[in-house]
């Protein structure tokens, strides 16, 4: 049923212009390591390096700042990858057979990865002609011949096809069957009547026309296609790679007994020869597969042998290796995800006679590893991106905007104490390909990340690359089951193999409850504060030295001596006694340890007052860090919270008490709706009567509100502290204004305390010792009972107040203190500004009423228009539970924009979610990968670079064919809005308007926002008729009715132009 209103006043035409010049919606870039990588490859020319991964995605990487993206249109995982050297070409094989050309082409100065041809291979045998040969069924293995114009292509059925790489169209005439190869052979190298599939094709690196073919049952053959004839022949064991020296004289192959042989190809007259080298590395017992094998050519004699797997069967099968060679020195490098593939950054010049390797390269399937080659040791290289955010697993994450020059120096030195650099020059990042085009971001911008080992990870997001700078560990603090064990199995570790743990992927935690649930930084003090699992909260201080120091401990019990509730969960954390050493960088002040220990919901700290606010599930605390001594606690729990007494760890939650509930709620909503039949039906005669009154163009189609359900006072974990909130306001009068905190709980509660906070004395920095005090002053019962999502109070002058320090020491503008304040309180279902301190409505936006849905993250953003520099609008930015992203206007509560951001499935990507102050966002969209996207039509971070190609004579991009298959998504299988692929005139396709995309897998993640906590995602709206309560409610003052109207005029004005998800 809809509602009918008279048009008052059409959408304002000035308003709307400035609306595009302030909001514009754009994902731009993904942070971090792709997720399920599947292939590899290198351009040695161009510096350039490709990942494929199992979605179908294609990642090119150059210099920190250069990055491409493209996915395919069928999610079909990338099997190979190879690059046309110097040209910014790549040819994909995918697993269903098809072969795909992408191209790096520049369009208004900038380079651009796009579709440009693809070719599926047909199935149908005799497909060049000849009879009898297989089909082109399955490819194997794929060789770039003749500097990339044509492609071999091994079949599993052992023949090998041809390719025209410009054209993606097959050569008939020089199909190379198993027959032809067999005529060649003697009688007692034929292993058996077939050769098996393709496993291998390498080329000359100065002679084109010939090519080594490695048959997967242990044939070797140098193929001369000029000739057709086989000029030398191998016979090994099952073949698994297979690689040839850059001269031609060596052949080096593996095996699937764990061996690896090397061959002779230029001497004696026989086409046939025996191995000059074959051995076990890991013998004499079984070993598994070396599924890989390189061979690099050192000046010195002292040759580089480097292969993947290996490994003794029964004692270390389940190892993850890559071993190195050089003469007598063997390094066994031991990684804790699987080997995808390896390459190494050596010279590929023709002229050059060795290949002098400088760095080796190994995508794993959680990371990606360096080494420098040159530098005694062979130590790892720090990535400057591709950096792995899960190397254990993330459990919230917070955005710091506009960190000052000094704090920044100081994290960046403490981060490089903690991972000394060598003194040689040699160890730099080796894949420099290409030019960051974009500018120097105007302001420094940090993302903290909580992971389940209890560690802190900082990490430079002011531009592209999201840089690693330091790491934060609390575990050290507390004593954990695991260290014995650990000292255990490093003292029963044999000597051989001589392994050498690489990486830093570890997704094994030692304990679940020294995971961060909440992390909170003041930027202008360097204190920050780490709250855990185990209702851990500590607070630490930046030091630019070691040292060592005891921490202080104190308990705060939330529960107040409530009788009735028996914690059933975890037992909370033991504290180490005595002075602990501590590196430099944040080094703790104090520990709270709340009671019982659940995990803490939220935090907030105002360093300015030296007090720190916390939450769970039980109530909240405030505590005088600077006193080390508690100031409040507060129990939330109702009577009948028994769920909350057991634990996040706890697995005994009644189901049966769950499904009552669930056919209590469906069973009252049946009821209620029969019984408004009546009055529904009477509203619809009325509207019906108005529509008629009306003309076509004088009424507006209006969205009927959504009856909300009340919630009950005595639903389970309805006492969670969802929000914390300082600020200097009125509250206990109109004339007086002073420190308060504000508390938001899961049942639509607020509290509001007013705080004695003693002043400094005057020049100095610290207070005096006289404790601080708190007394409730106001208390805030919401009508629905929905959970608070954030609080802020809005100045006279309706912005939000500065941060601590931000005011006092001129970095912001003063707040006004002279006009009224007003508090806005966002709960799941609306938004409401409240004036203070009498706190009574002023301005309400019933979210869910409207839209149908809830809000899930919620902050304040600052927006920049493109077309005044000077011109700023503060909004509030909301992310639904639907994936949406709203934008309303502060303190009018107007709907400015909305866009579809996340999937509505993709529940962890919303719970994962934070907002910047300067309206951009990140959202996880794998466990290793945050999406970035801009609310800001100016504030936009995004790839901006250029790559000097080699174009062959003659040759022209045809990326005119990516009408064929265009960019459907971005590469992790999310919508929204993207760069289609261009024609040749550079206008952008039509036909990239719509894609539907598969669904990536859920991560197992607990995420959270800096305002709100992750809760039970129960969203489902009872809707039902309209009733004549709900009309009056929604209808209020005639002055609430015009703004609605308003936004509804501005809404269908813009309907045109924003997707609705």
């Amino acid at each position: 049923m809809m509602k009918f209103r008279f048009r008052r006043q059409g959408a304002d035409p000035q308003r709307e212009k400035l609306k595009q010049e302030l909001f514009a919606f754009h994902k731009t870039v993904e942070h971090g390591f792709p997720n399920q990588p599947s292939a590899l490859a290198f351009d040695p020319e161009l510096r350039i390096m490709a990942i494929g991964t199992r979605s179908g995605a294609v990642k090119i990487y150059g210099a920190p700042g250069v990055e491409f993206t493209g996915l395919h249109r069928d999610a079909a995982t990338v099997t190979q990858m190879h690059f046309l050297p110097g040209q910014g070409r790549v040819l994909t094989l995918l697993d269903d057979d098809s072969l795909h050309l992408w191209e790096i082409v520049h369009h208004d100065g900038c380079a651009h990865l796009e579709e440009a041809i693809h070719f599926q291979a047909p199935s149908r045998p005799g497909f060049d002609g000849a009879s009898g040969l297989p089909s082109l069924a399955h490819i194997t293995v794929v060789l770039l011949v003749a500097a990339g114009d044509m492609a071999a292509l091994g079949t599993e059925g052992g023949s090998i096809f041809f390719l025209d790489v410009p054209t993606l169209t097959l050569l008939e005439g020089q199909t190379l069957g198993p027959d032809e190869v067999l005529r060649s052979v003697p009688d007692d190298y034929r292993c058996g009547k077939a050769l098996g599939p393709v496993e291998s094709l390498q080329g000359h690196l100065r002679d084109p026309t010939k090519i080594l073919i490695g048959y997967s049952r242990g044939l070797l053959v140098i193929w001369n296609q000029a000739a057709r004839c086989a000029e030398r022949i191998f016979l090994g064991n099952q073949l698994e790679s297979v690689c040839w020296e850059r001269s031609g004289h060596t052949v080096v192959s593996s095996h699937s007994d764990g061996s690896y042989a090397i061959w002779a190809a230029d001497t004696g007259d026989s086409p046939t020869a025996q191995p000059t080298v074959a051995t076990t590395p890991y013998g004499p017992f079984p070993c598994k597969a070396i599924n890989k094998v390189l061979w690099r050519s050192c000046a010195s004699g002292e040759h580089f042998v480097i292969f993947s797997g290996g490994m003794p069967r029964a004692s270390y099968g389940d190892r993850h290796c890559v071993s190195v060679l050089q003469a007598e020195t063997l390094v066994t490098l031991d990684f804790t995800s699987r080997v995808i593939d390896f390459f190494t950054v050596h010279s590929t010049r023709p002229e050059d006679e060795f290949d002098e390797p400088q760095a080796l390269a190994v995508l794993l399937e959680e990371e990606l590893v360096v080494l420098d080659l040159q530098t005694p040791g062979w130590p790892a290289v720090p990535a400057p991106y591709l950096a792995p955010l899960h190397s254990s697993a993330i459990t919230c994450s917070a955005h710091v905007a506009n960190v000052p020059a000094k704090l920044w120096a100081r994290i960046v030195s403490a981060g490089e104490q903690q991972s000394p650099q060598p003194a040689s020059g040699a160890s730099s990042w080796p894949i420099t390909g290409g030019r960051n085009l974009a500018q120097e971001p105007s302001q420094r911008g940090l993302l903290l990340t909580g992971h389940e080992d209890g560690t802190v990870r900082f990490w430079d997001a002011s531009g592209v690359a999201l840089r690693p700078l330091y790491k934060l560990c609390t575990a050290g603090l507390f004593q954990t089951d695991c260290e014995h064990a650990d000292s255990l199995a490093q003292a029963a570790e044999d000597d051989w193999p001589p392994f050498r743990k690489v990486g830093c992927f570890d997704p094994y935690s030692d304990d679940p409850r020294l995971g961060v649930q909440k992390v909170a930084l003041c930027k202008y003090t360097a204190q920050m504060v780490v709250a855990g699992t185990a209702g851990q909260v500590l607070v630490l201080e930046l030091s630019d030295t070691p040292a060592e120091q005891t921490v202080g401990v104190a308990s705060l019990d939330l529960l107040q001596d409530r009788e009735g509730f028996t914690w059933k969960g975890h037992e909370r954390l033991s504290p180490r006694l005595g002075p602990l050493p501590w590196p430099a960088g944040f080094q703790p002040r104090a520990l709270v340890q709340c009671l019982p220990p659940a995990a803490v919901t939220a935090v907030t700290l105002h360093a300015e007052w030296g007090l720190v606010a916390f939450g769970t599930s039980h109530g909240f605390g405030l505590f005088d860090y600077l006193r080390r001594s508690p100031v409040l606690a507060r129990c939330t729990l109702h009577p009948s919270d028994s769920l909350a007494m057991e634990g996040p760890l706890s697995r005994v939650k009644s189901l049966k008490k769950s499904l009552r509930q669930s056919f209590r709620r469906i069973r009252k909503s049946r009821a209620s709706g029969k019984k408004r039949t009546v009055a529904g039906s009477k509203l619809q005669e009325a509207n019906a009567q108005l529509a008629e009154q009306a003309g076509p163009q004088d009424v507006e189609v209006t969205p009927v509100q959504r009856r909300i359900e009340p919630r009950s006072a005595d639903d389970s974990l309805s006492g969670v502290v969802r929000c914390l909130y300082f600020a200097d306001t009125f509250l206990r009068d109109a004339a007086h204004h002073g420190p308060t905190m504000w508390a938001g709980t899961n049942s639509g509660s607020v509290f509001a305390y007013a705080l004695e906070v003693p002043a400094a004395v005057a020049g100095g920095e610290k207070r005096p010792e006289r404790a601080v005090e708190a007394v409730l002053g106001k208390e805030v019962q919401l009508m629905h009972r929905a959970p608070v999502v954030a609080i802020a109070v809005l100045d006279g002058r309706g912005r939000p107040l500065p941060e601590p320090y931000e005011a006092s020491r001129d970095l912001a503008q003063a707040p006004d203190m002279q006009g009224g304040h007003a508090v806005l309180i966002a709960s799941e279902e609306q938004f409401k500004v409240f004036t203070l301190p009498k706190v009574s409505a002023k301005t309400k936006f019933k979210l869910t009423a409207h839209e149908g849905c809830r809000v899930r993250k919620v902050a304040l953003a600052t927006f920049a228009s493109v077309a005044c520099e000077d011109y700023t609008e503060t909004c509030l930015a909301c992310l639904t539970n639907l994936g949406d992203v709203h934008v309303f206007s502060v303190p009018g509560l107007r709907p400015q924009v909305h866009y579809a951001c996340i999937r509505k499935e993709d529940i962890s990507g919303i719970a994962s979610c934070v907002f910047t102050r300067h309206g951009q966002g990140f959202y996880l969209i794998s466990p290793s990968e945050f999406e970035r996207f801009s609310l800001s039509a100016r504030n936009i971070t995004e790839p901006l670079c250029s790559l000097d190609v080699r174009w062959p004579r003659g040759a022209t991009h045809i990326s005119h064919r990516s009408r064929e298959s265009p960019k459907l998504s971005q590469a992790n299988g999310t919508p929204g809005i993207i760069l289609a692929p261009q024609s040749c005139d550079g206008s952008p396709d039509p036909i990239c308007k719509e894609a539907d995309t598969p669904e990536p897998p859920e991560a197992m993640l607990s995420p959270m926002s800096i305002d709100s906590a992750t809760s039970a995602d129960t969203t489902l709206d009872t809707t039902g008729d309209m009733t004549v309560e709900d009309v009056k409610d929604f209808l209020g003052s005639s002055e609430e009715s015009e703004k609605n109207l308003r936004n509804l005029s501005e809404e269908e004005a813009r309907a045109c132009t924003i997707l609705i998800k």
